[in-house]
């Protein structure tokens, strides 16, 4: 198992930027396909951003190719979500997530393991 924590939430003017931190323990985190999802207030949770093992690919959710950026360092148990441009829209609690294989497509559902999420609110 592995065991998730976020950290870098915040309030945000539109158009402003966050880098949030999700930090690792238990089993080796380079084992994991590392993510982000998020969860607006009456919303289902949704697939936002995914990096694998290697750092080789990463995948995004559509509304946040472009501004957002995954990255992850196996060697500090740590994944990252730098968030540009900001808008009000992305406003949600965002989740760390991890899970043991890659997949062709990602969703929310894919993931098995997931933090209790940092806030995330960007005001217009």
């Amino acid at each position: 198992q592995v065991q998730l924590v976020e950290s870098g939430g915040g309030l945000v003017q539109a158009g402003g930027s966050l880098r949030l931190s999700c930090a690792a323990s238990g089993r080796t985190f380079s084992t994991y396909i590392g993510g982000w999802l998020r969860q607006a207030p009456g919303k289902e949770r949704e697939f936002v951003a995914a990096i694998s093992r290697d750092s080789a690919r990463t995948d995004y959710e559509d509304s946040v190719k472009g501004r957002f950026a995954i990255s992850r360092d196996n060697t500090k148990n740590t994944v990252y979500l730098q968030m540009n441009s900001l808008k009000p829209e992305d406003t949600a609690v965002y989740h760390c997530a991890a899970v043991a294989s890659l997949v062709p497509h990602f969703t929310a559902r894919t993931f098995r393991y997931w933090g209790q999420g940092t806030q995330v609110t960007v005001s217009s």
